[in-house]
């Protein structure tokens, strides 16, 4: 980085300075904790026992050294080479009409939130709103180190119980989203797509934006006729860029299929995929008749849903991977 023309070519030192991100990410935490231990030990034999500030900072500083230790020892807990990667994640509104597509922003908002705590970056790729309130379904890149590692555990269905605010009535709903996480792949030469195989479709676009709006047809919808994937992006305001996103986009899922296909036979997440309803759900958010967050897979529940909804799926994001792992 320190040649001086290592700025000439932008694509390329754009790209090596998210490799040294990403490595000084694995690298400096380890770093830091050896340094910390070498100045525990040495600072050890100074402390006296009637020193009762002195023993307990050092004891403050024991517990932040194992909470870093924590972190490190956590993303041992992703192995798998696209982990490190970006995420792309989409959610889709599922059984429960208007209620469901406000259960899908109130998702939207909560990873919004995470990805805010993380200090990550989110794109957003396309969003349908719903007809009455809410969104039908939403798509957006999560930039970070790991986001992939973290957010593939969030695929799956997400139900909802609470009483509805759209209901005069006031009687108890219950809704359902799917969640769908990919890795964001910048090269995937096993993955050719030719113009046979897919089914291009433009409209306009919808929604808040400028000129553009409702008034070009900028909008991009394909579809992959083998498998039935639709991928859709109207977030720029050229089709051309439109077109090149969902080629991306489309690309990153049918590779993560291929992937499913080849280590899980048995889960094909597009071919038989579970209906977004009743007995397929991965997570549960109960609001009424009492408070719980349940994640049906490992177990991990807090009663605590309102800081789940503000971003705080660390506890199931972990035991989840801990559970993959058998730890």
């Amino acid at each position: 980085m320190a040649a001086p023309d290592f700025w000439s070519r932008q694509k390329e030192a754009q790209e090596t300075v998210e490799q040294l991100k990403a490595l000084k990410v694995l690298v400096d935490p380890i770093a830091q904790c050896e340094k910390q231990i070498q100045d525990l030990v040495e600072l050890a034999p100074l402390l006296s026992d009637t020193d009762a500030s002195s023993l307990q900072e050092f004891d403050q500083e024991i517990k932040r050294l194992e909470s870093q230790l924590g972190a490190i020892e956590f993303r041992q807990l992703m192995p798998d080479r696209l982990d490190k990667n970006d995420a792309i994640v989409s959610i889709n509104a599922g059984a429960g009409g208007t209620e469901a597509c406000d259960w899908t922003s109130m998702l939207f908002r909560m990873y919004v939130r995470w990805v805010e705590a993380k200090g990550f970056r989110l794109e957003l790729f396309d969003e349908l709103a719903g007809e009455e309130a809410g969104i039908k379904n939403v798509t957006f890149f999560v930039r970070g180190p790991y986001a992939y590692g973290y957010l593939k555990s969030e695929t799956g269905v997400h139900r909802l119980v609470r009483i509805s605010p759209f209901d005069a009535n006031k009687r108890r709903h219950t809704s359902f989203a799917s969640v769908d996480v990919v890795a964001d792949v910048e090269d995937i030469p096993e993955i050719e797509i030719k113009e046979s195989e897919i089914k291009i479709d433009t409209y306009r676009a919808g929604g808040a934006g400028g000129q553009h709006v409702n008034k070009t047809s900028s909008a991009v919808r394909i579809t992959h006729l083998a498998t039935g994937i639709v991928v859709q992006c109207q977030n720029e305001r050229s089709q051309y860029k439109n077109k090149q996103s969902a080629m991306k986009v489309l690309k990153a899922r049918l590779y993560e299929k291929k992937r499913m296909e080849e280590n899980v036979k048995l889960l094909e997440r597009y071919g038989e995929k579970k209906d977004i309803a009743w007995g397929s759900q991965i997570r549960s958010y109960v609001f009424q008749p009492y408070s719980l967050a349940k994640d049906h897979r490992t177990n991990a529940e807090t009663s605590d849903v309102t800081r789940v909804m503000d971003g705080s799926i660390d506890l199931f994001i972990e035991a989840y991977l801990r559970a993959r792992m058998g730890k």
